[in-house]
């Protein structure tokens, strides 16, 4: 078998979503499992976090039917609504929240003849500026909702555009932009992201959407998972399959990009971009071998990727390797690549297997 894994750690996602609850006593949580709960796998997930997650959000009506068919009971929070008619009856079936974010979305669900009344969750474009409602046609489009034979709770949503800036004047705009909404009739309001979770109590409503944050990366550039308390959550563990002694003044690698300035020993790892590590990380990208630090070496592959590791003479073939996790923080990557987290774990094709522990 080839020698690559992700090793995902349900304990650790646990652990996670306790943290949001304890930054903000009292409120529920919509545990974020869109995209395969960031590439960590939806079904395992939410069978980790069914007898503690209030509730779970996703981004389309096949990714909430798939959670609705693991729990028959949690509210199940459609991001980004429906696109077709068709799909509201599905929606009342499956039991779903539904965000409603334009007039097109609204003027649907009217038309809608659903076997049970929907949660609606109207959508404020708060700052933004990606989908929602602006302040005006959300209170019009309150007053016609309030009521409706097709709407059970109407609740109100918004989504923080620089909360993982630290002291961003727009996140401040934002909260009085949707505290201004609170004079009308909502039963339940949502606000806060993973950044807002940890570092925005004001933005605490009745439900938090934690998302990055469950799968133990940081939202933030200047604040780490492990300062945040959060633990990682997928370890892509590899090994060495080759070693090479290559004299100074020889390249490695398509393009000859790197070129030993050294007489170097190289190390090929089976791990490449088909794999989701990011074909664009430079040379000098970290990567642990052997529990030890040691920097790429020229272009990823499609199946392969190179490391020097002239500095790790205990280092050889069969080498246990980390491309990111427990020991090696995925946002130190992101960050080597120009990228997020977010981008790496979601990003880890279905061809790595993955492996449960916890």
């Amino acid at each position: 078998m080839r020698p690559l894994v992700a090793i995902i750690d349900l304990a650790a996602i646990l652990h996670n979503y306790a943290l949001a609850g304890r930054c903000a006593p009292g409120r529920r949580a919509f545990a974020v499992v869109k995209a395969n709960a960031y590439g960590h796998g939806v079904r395992e997930v939410v069978t980790a976090l069914h007898q503690v997650a209030d509730g779970f959000a996703v981004a389309s009506l096949e990714e909430a039917a798939e959670v609705r068919a693991m729990h028959g009971e949690a509210r199940i929070l459609l991001l980004e609504g429906c696109f077709e008619a068709s799909e509201y009856p599905i929606a009342a079936q499956l039991g779903l929240d539904l965000v409603v974010q334009n007039a097109a979305q609204a003027k649907a669900l009217l038309a809608s003849e659903l076997s049970r009344p929907l949660n609606v969750w109207l959508k404020l474009d708060s700052g933004m500026h990606r989908l929602g409602f602006d302040a005006a046609a959300l209170r019009d489009w309150h007053a016609r909702l309030q009521g409706a034979e097709q709407v059970a709770e109407l609740n109100l949503l918004s989504h923080f555009a620089c909360a993982d800036e630290r002291g961003h004047p727009l996140t401040e705009q934002q909260v009085e932009r949707f505290l201004e909404l609170l004079e009308l009739d909502f039963a339940q309001r949502s606000l806060a992201n993973s950044a807002a979770v940890l570092t925005v109590p004001a933005a605490h409503m009745d439900w938090l959407r934690p998302g990055i944050m469950l799968y133990g990366a940081t939202p933030f550039a200047d604040l780490s998972a492990g300062e945040l308390g959060l633990k990682p959550s997928m370890t892509l563990a590899a090994r060495i399959i080759a070693v090479r002694e290559v004299a100074a003044g020889e390249s490695v690698g398509y393009g000859a990009a790197w070129v030993a300035a050294r007489p170097s020993r190289i190390a090929t790892v089976s791990c490449g971009y088909a794999d989701g590590y990011p074909r664009h990380a430079p040379s000098g990208t970290p990567v642990l071998v052997e529990g030890r630090r040691a920097p790429l070496a020229g272009r990823v592959s499609m199946d392969m990727l190179a490391v020097d590791i002239t500095d790790l003479p205990e280092a050889g073939i069969d080498s246990p390797v980390e491309l990111w996790g427990a020991n090696l923080p995925v946002d130190e990557v992101a960050q080597a690549c120009g990228s997020i987290g977010y981008e790496l774990l979601t990003k880890v094709t279905a061809r790595v297997p993955r492996r449960y522990i916890g």
